[in-house]
């Protein structure tokens, strides 16, 4: 007797990558269930700036120049920090990731982002829309500023390799910027706006909007355990509360999860974590209207329902490692003096790791050596941004449907 519990799809992992994989498999027809052992996006989704970045195709690459990286090598940069314990485990994948961000390799990266990010805001749009979702966008867009002639080279000069993308950017003068955002630190020198990108301004409600649309559709939502899966008689099997569910075709979206049960089943890929932290801050009498990246520090202000958040870069140590937010202690006086901020809002900083291949790009499609199972995890800095557009194309791969891109750079068997 077939289980009651029975779907054409299931789908481990109940982020936003994982949800919106889920409402763009209905999109193709399919009856399908999620699972997942916690809550929806209250892991790794929780905590990021909100940002749907159209307009960022240059994926996070590792310093290449030897003065930054000494600068990082001693702590000296609150944008990267790290655990000397764990470096002797992550250098292999430290190795690679820095391979990859070479001359030679890191064009294949932004060529395997670039459909990706192109997508990105065309399929969630009509999602949000869907779920009722809309006043959760704010439309203008993010500015990196800078207050060094050094950043404003870098900043300048990427902005003008983005043109050459096809991307919408506009360059601000200090005047510029502080006629857009007028509560800005003076000192800073000037902007770069890039209007087109869309912000989350509560990236866990967008995740719940979508699961209650999901569920609307027909969808099923389990609390299950994904190291629990199994394959039998041509179909996948995960113990759940409701008992045992069951599928023809499962997908692996546990984000930085993904690559442990990927390695469970004979699949190596170099693959790491690199761990943020946020905190929320009282709003000031003249609130942001963008979300602002201080490029000579680090890190984002970003204007969300509960306050200012404030988001770290990275910091490298083991997933599970006990909380160390350095970077946020470092930074809360930096963007104290960039913006005025209010006071903490939150209990303990929250903190999450960010799964991120060694090329910078996510791992999607079938598993070559298991009928059924598919991957769609690794998004990095950039889950909630490809999240719809990965979501299409291994919903199209899984319907035996042409796919609107080439899934070939994020195949599992290239690592």
């Amino acid at each position: 007797m077939d289980s009651p519990l029975k779907s054409d799809v299931m789908v481990l992992g109940a982020g936003i990558v994982g949800v919106t994989l889920a409402l763009k498999l209905q999109d193709q027809g399919h009856q399908v269930t999620i699972v997942d052992r916690s809550e929806p996006g209250a892991a790794t989704s929780f905590g990021n700036a909100g940002l749907i970045e159209r307009s960022s195709v240059f994926p996070y690459a590792f310093p290449r120049d030897l003065r930054t990286l000494i600068a990082y090598a001693l702590q000296r940069k609150p944008a990267a920090h790290y655990h000397w314990q764990a470096l002797p485990s992550l250098l292999p994948w430290l190795g690679s990731y820095w391979r990859h961000s070479s001359p030679r390799y890191y064009p294949h990266a932004i060529a395997g982002a670039l459909p990706l990010i192109e997508h990105s805001w065309s399929e969630h749009e009509p999602l949000i829309n869907a779920a009722g979702a809309a006043l959760l966008v704010n439309h203008h867009g993010w500015i990196k500023v800078w207050r060094s002639e050094e950043s404003e080279f870098a900043s300048l000069q990427q902005a003008e390799q983005s043109r050459g993308y096809g991307l919408n950017v506009r360059v601000l003068s200090r005047a510029e910027l502080h006629e857009k955002e007028p509560s800005l630190a003076s000192a800073l020198r000037g902007g770069v706006l890039y209007p087109d990108s869309r912000q989350i301004q509560d990236p866990q409600d967008l995740t719940m909007a979508y699961v209650r649309l999901f569920g609307q559709r027909g969808g099923r939502l389990l609390r299950g355990e994904a190291r629990s899966l199994t394959e039998d008689k041509g179909s996948w099997h995960v113990q759940t509360q409701n008992g045992p569910a069951r599928a023809t075709h499962v997908v692996v979206a546990l984000g930085p999860w993904g690559e442990e049960l990927a390695r469970s089943l004979g699949y190596r890929l170099k693959m790491g974590v690199k761990r943020g932290y946020h905190m929320h801050f009282g709003s000031p009498a003249t609130p942001l209207t963008h979300v602002i990246v201080d490029v000579d520090h680090g890190y984002a202000l970003a204007p969300m329902k509960k306050g200012i958040r404030l988001t770290t870069g990275a910091e490298f140590t083991h997933r599970d490692a006990r909380p160390t937010p350095v970077q946020l202690n470092t930074l809360e006086p930096i963007a104290r003096e960039l913006h005025p901020l209010g006071d903490r809002l939150d209990a303990a900083p929250w903190m999450g790791s960010r799964p991120c291949t060694a090329d910078m790009l996510p791992v999607i499609g079938p598993a070559p050596a298991h009928k059924g199972l598919w991957f769609c995890f690794g998004h990095a800095h950039h889950g909630l941004t490809q999240a719809a557009s990965s979501g299409r194309l291994l919903a199209e791969m899984i319907s035996g449907r042409e796919t609107y891109a080439d899934p070939a750079p994020y195949r599992i068997d290239r690592f």
